[in-house]
């Protein structure tokens, strides 16, 4: 942070400058498979220096695999999803992206390998199809088009008066909640990235929203690195391993039903979960909030 003072008009001028250069320089990986690995990390965010938030973390994740994190606010979550964009450096220990230390990486390189998907979408002023299409300049329709099935996004957008031509306004406005996240998919999807990071993707969604966008999900994962951060358990069940994080330290890991057999923290929270009556539709639904 840089500090400016002109002492007779007295004007205090703050600029912001980012920890982490991400306009280019450093490696570019000729054929990136995205394997993740954290190897003794240990963090703690530079405005709070004296809280960690990960404790001498290890986790490896093959390429292709499935990871879901969960775990109550605050134990970190979502950091791990912060550092593998490579928004901070660790304090300690290593984050590896293929066997390469992350900081020896091309940052815009890295980031435009991975999609994202976080739990409130940015959805600016325009037709649907710039808001897929937006971050991928010389991306075709077809190429929207195809983006838009592999999220389950295809039938609905077909379904509005001017299907890929019409206007949704700031924030998605005009369109469903989940029907925004589809959107937000396409467009994680449309640079065919190999890693893809979910952040707590569905957690603002009604059920049978979350339904649909998981679904959406599942699909778009095949064949990916996937790092899902997860609010509700629902949506996490089939994923190849579950992580169970508290304070910054793994606590179990496994796949659903190992967990389950285990009895520890995620049996837990798994017994805990809400029976509740989704009115019209003569069903009952299960849920977790933590």
């Amino acid at each position: 942070l840089k500090k400016v003072v002109l002492k007779h008009n007295v004007i205090t001028l703050y600029i912001k400058v980012p920890v982490i250069n991400s306009e280019g320089g450093g490696r570019q990986l000729a054929n990136f498979r995205g394997q993740i690995e954290f190897r003794d990390v240990s963090f703690s965010y530079p405005q709070r220096p004296n809280i960690p938030i990960l404790k001498h973390f290890n986790l490896k994740i093959s390429p292709g695999e499935t990871v879901a994190v969960v775990g109550p606010s605050g134990s970190g979550k979502s950091t791990i999803v912060q550092l593998i964009q490579r928004h901070y450096d660790v304090n300690q220990g290593q984050v590896l992206i293929d066997d390469v230390d992350i900081r020896d990486l091309d940052v815009k390189w890295l980031r435009e390998q991975m999609g994202v998907v976080s739990q409130e979408p940015v959805l600016f002023a325009g037709s649907v199809r710039t808001n897929i299409g937006m971050m991928e300049s010389e991306a075709s329709q077809d190429d929207i088009e195809q983006a838009a099935k592999v999220a389950n996004a295809h039938d609905f957008i077909s379904g509005l008066p001017e299907g890929y031509e019409t206007w949704i306004g700031e924030g998605g406005t005009g369109i469903s909640g989940g029907q925004k996240q589809r959107v937000a998919i396409a467009r994680a999807l449309l640079r065919n990235p190999t890693v893809l990071l979910l952040d707590e993707a569905t957690s603002a969604l009604d059920t049978r929203s979350e339904q649909a966008v998981q679904a959406a999900l599942d699909k778009a994962g095949r064949g990916r690195t996937v790092v899902m951060v997860a609010h509700r358990l629902t949506t996490v069940r089939n994923a190849g391993r579950i992580i169970v994080l508290d304070h910054g330290v793994i606590k179990e890991t496994g796949t659903h039903e190992d967990l389950l057999v285990l009895g520890g923290i995620y049996a837990g929270m798994v017994a805990s979960m809400v029976i509740y009556f989704v009115p019209f539709t003569n069903q009952f639904q299960f849920a977790i909030w933590f």
